[in-house]
């Protein structure tokens, strides 16, 4: 635990890819970035186009876009927050804001984006209006396929690999990382794309049919499409909120790497904590080689924890003496 540089899963004597180093930090600001860009030129695109088209779907789709620029706002303010160094009222730092201002985003999803979406879908349905410039709804349609597909593509980089790095499937790795601002764009702009697609089919079945249903059931398609994106974000944060633990992976690293100390004859408890994105704070029971008296067997643990805390992305460690009948714990079975 002694070494501050990112190493491979399963290195002897360091915990691989507990949080992140600064790069995965930048590039994950960085995606975020992006999609605040792409959002924002789309959303203004779009609502201009729905204001000439009076298209439904349109109308769902400049709300969708809007309410994902406003989220990525709340991203770069939850990264922003969860940097600050640790104080005196927050010992531990102040990572879990993510979650909270990633909270508030994933709401604000729900509330804008699905529903305006289903809203406005119900109220064409019920008093039909005439859309017309179907050719500025393509066009729209099409430039946002493309900017979103660039911010989702920078999304799905970055998250291909830090799941090829932990040995994940990339919808595993989604829905389990503790960054919650990837998890967001990336669900996101998928969604975008897919309703960029819905928004389409029913403006085109509303130009050939010449009736506004498929448009205002396209609307409404794309709301439900928001609202079930906006249910897993919220259910993730609330879970990383209240306490979660980190995966069998990152678990059977930090013991292994704890019962390569050369103090450390076992290790009877351990538990990892997720604190933040990429943060954890580790705390167990160690049992010491030999039988040191009080005093050294507390500057021994103390000098334990610091080389723990050392480890990038440990934002605390504490153990414990270990009871004698206690027996070691064995690694788990991490799932395939």
């Amino acid at each position: 635990m002694s070494g501050p540089s990112p190493v491979e899963p399963g290195a002897p004597g360091a915990l691989p890819v507990l949080t992140g180093s600064d790069d995965t930090r930048d590039e994950s600001a960085l995606t975020v970035a992006i999609a605040l860009g792409a959002n924002l030129l789309i959303a203004v695109a779009k609502s201009i186009a729905a204001m000439v088209t009076g298209a439904a779907s349109m109308l769902a789709e400049a709300a969708h876009s809007w309410a994902d620029t406003g989220n990525e706002v709340f991203l770069l303010i939850a990264q922003r927050k969860a940097a600050r160094p640790a104080d005196r009222t927050h010992p531990l730092g102040y990572g879990r804001e993510v979650y909270v201002w990633s909270l508030f985003a994933a709401i604000g999803l729900f509330a804008v984006g699905a529903g305006v979406s289903i809203t406005h879908g119900i109220s064409e349905l019920a008093h039909p209006e005439p859309a017309t410039d179907f050719g500025v709804a393509y066009a729209v349609l099409g430039v946002a396929f493309v900017l979103e597909g660039v911010s989702f593509l920078q999304a799905n980089r970055q998250v291909r690999t830090a799941a090829r790095r932990r040995d994940q499937g990339l919808l595993e790795h989604v829905l389990r990382t503790s960054d919650p601002t990837v998890r967001a764009v990336f669900f996101e702009d998928a969604a975008a794309l897919v309703g960029i697609v819905i928004a389409a089919a029913g403006i085109a079945a509303h130009e050939i049919t010449g009736s506004s249903v498929p448009d205002a059931i396209g609307s409404i398609l794309v709301g439900i499409l928001l609202g079930v994106v906006a249910v897993v974000l919220i259910e993730r944060n609330r879970r990383f909120l209240v306490g979660e633990v980190a995966d069998d992976r990152l678990w059977n690293a930090a013991l292994a790497t704890l019962q390569a100390q050369p103090e450390v004859a076992r290790v009877s408890e351990l538990r990892l904590e997720l604190v933040g994105a990429r943060q954890v704070f580790l705390s167990g029971a160690v049992d010491l080689v030999g039988e040191p008296d009080e005093t050294a067997a507390s500057h021994q643990l103390a000098a334990l924890e610091r080389r723990i805390r050392a480890t990038p992305g440990v934002v605390g460690a504490l153990l414990s003496l270990a009871e004698p009948e206690d027996p070691g714990l064995a690694p788990r079975r991490a799932p395939h």
